[in-house]
């Protein structure tokens, strides 16, 4: 029995939709997009934050950058190591700081876990976040990032200065 021509059309629609609907399902499942799951922080659109993640380093921590459709994020691997520059500078914390090349960083003890560690720069407004999901050479990484956010002027110290 012969098709006619809107069964044709209605099988091909359908067809077409069931490809569109089975790619986007493969695109999920293999991680294929740099931001899932991710957001920018309040302040991402500040001129600091666009210069930080324009001239981030493709490699970091030896793992490639993936382009990232948000303001304000960087994103190297999958998603092993996140930057969100504008995020809320943190205040005084009796959690642990150590400074790299002259900028101060704050580990977030409180988002922090065993196989996560996350980082915010300390007395710069916008301050940056940076997520280290347990791959990627963390020294190297935050050497370079600390050059990405020196230009930002410090106004304070959470290690006194010598």
């Amino acid at each position: 029995m012969p098709l006619t021509r809107r069964t044709r059309l209605v099988l091909t629609a359908g067809t077409g939709m069931l490809a569109v609907g089975a790619a986007l399902a493969v695109h999920t499942l293999t991680g294929e997009d740099a931001d899932a799951g991710l957001r920018p922080a309040k302040a991402s659109g500040a001129p600091h934050c666009r210069r930080i993640t324009s001239t981030a380093p493709a490699p970091l921590g030896g793992l490639p950058r993936r382009d990232s459709g948000l303001a304000g994020v960087a994103v190297w691997g999958q998603q092993d190591i996140v930057l969100r520059c504008g995020v809320t500078p943190p205040h005084l914390t009796p959690d642990p700081c150590f400074a790299v090349d002259g900028v101060d960083w704050i580990i977030d003890r409180a988002q922090s876990t065993g196989s996560r560690k996350v980082i915010v720069s300390y007395g710069r407004t916008p301050a940056t976040q940076v997520v280290f999901n347990g791959r990627g050479q963390t020294d190297t990484a935050l050497i370079a990032l600390s050059k990405l956010i020196a230009p930002i002027r410090q106004t304070s110290h959470c290690i006194p200065s010598r």
